[in-house]
């Protein structure tokens, strides 16, 4: 019996077939298997086994580069293969039932997977508890992470994390393509799709490049925060020549403030000013607040007066400065 005080299990990826009734073998379903390990054995090092367990990634060329390494530092296409073969032929059923211990099992709602299996293999463990969380991949630390940990904290100390907003000064970042319901409309779904993934993996690689962290995005749009002003302009305006590149235009909006940071939100007043500078901005134009432009002061960055304006919804006139060099 496999049974302590102190321990506690958590599982994840119960990879099962189909049950009906009471099952004889618990073991993943053969016809599954072998398309992974066929498909593992001719495309691994090429990064194609995301495309099963990530699809919400499968476009972002950053993640794919990751993978990519992964899998070549990892293993051989013929031992990657290999492995998963013999764990097709591994069957649970005889060992849930002796596991004693607290036990927690994660799943994520993927398609190729029977949730109803899962669940049931879940209760073959005496003192198990079974959550299913939302999401396409099937790795627990993409997606939403916080989702799982949350309840892996609970689990273990028996009380989610209670920490408060934390409010800190930032510099957010907008930005959206221009013209971008007409162009969708001249390109059709399919090569939109793909503009698209081009736009967010250069955007992406220079969040990277220049510190900064993604926060959302929304469509053609990213919303992004750094902790020091002169890098988040030479972001935009690099994130701007580089879509130029391929033939997208962009506008961009900054404003430094005191932002709240809850989880992975990030709310307050700075937000919505630079949310709004963003929409004020014309044709690639990377557009501050006049906070910006005095904290980069000596940083050699040269601006373009544009004047005061009103914020919609945002109190007060504000003046605003247009990035003519770096």
């Amino acid at each position: 019996m496999l049974s302590s005080e102190a321990v506690q299990v958590v599982l994840c990826g119960l990879w099962l077939k189909a049950l009906a009734g009471r099952p004889e073998t618990l073991a993943p379903d053969p016809d599954m298997a072998k398309m992974l390990a066929d498909k593992i054995g001719r495309l691994w090092r090429h990064g194609a086994l995301a495309d099963v367990l990530a699809p919400s990634y499968a476009g972002d060329e950053l993640f794919r580069s990751w993978w990519r390494r992964w899998e070549v530092y990892s293993a051989t296409p013929a031992a990657a293969a290999g492995l998963l073969r013999w764990a097709a032929t591994f069957d649970p059923a005889p060992i849930l039932p002796a596991i004693q211990a607290p036990t927690l099992v994660l799943e994520r709602a993927v398609t190729y997977h029977d949730q109803e299996s899962r669940r049931l293999a879940a209760a073959q463990i005496p003192n198990a508890r079974f959550v299913l969380l939302p999401g396409a991949d099937a790795l627990p630390y993409l997606g939403d992470a916080d989702a799982a940990l949350d309840e892996v904290e609970e689990f273990l100390t028996g009380a989610r994390g209670t920490a408060g907003s934390d409010r800190s000064l930032a510099t957010v970042l907008f930005t959206d393509i221009v013209g971008s319901t007409d162009r969708a409309g001249r390109l059709g779904d399919r090569r939109w799709r793909y503009l698209l993934q081009d736009h967010h993996a250069h955007v992406r690689r220079l969040l990277e490049r220049f510190r900064g962290v993604e926060v959302d995005t929304a469509g053609d749009g990213f919303f992004a925060t750094f902790d020091g002003p002169a890098r988040a302009i030479r972001c935009a305006c690099a994130i701007r020549d580089a879509l130029a590149g391929l033939g997208i235009e962009i506008r961009a909006g900054l404003h430094t403030g005191e932002v709240e940071r809850q989880g992975r939100a990030v709310t307050g007043l700075a937000v919505h000013v630079g949310a709004r500078v963003a929409a004020l901005a014309r044709a690639s134009e990377v557009l501050v607040t006049s906070t910006v432009q005095m904290l980069v002061l000596g940083s050699g960055i040269g601006f373009a007066d544009r004047g005061n304006h009103v914020l919609k919804g945002v109190p007060d006139r504000w003046h605003l400065f247009a990035v003519e060099h770096t």
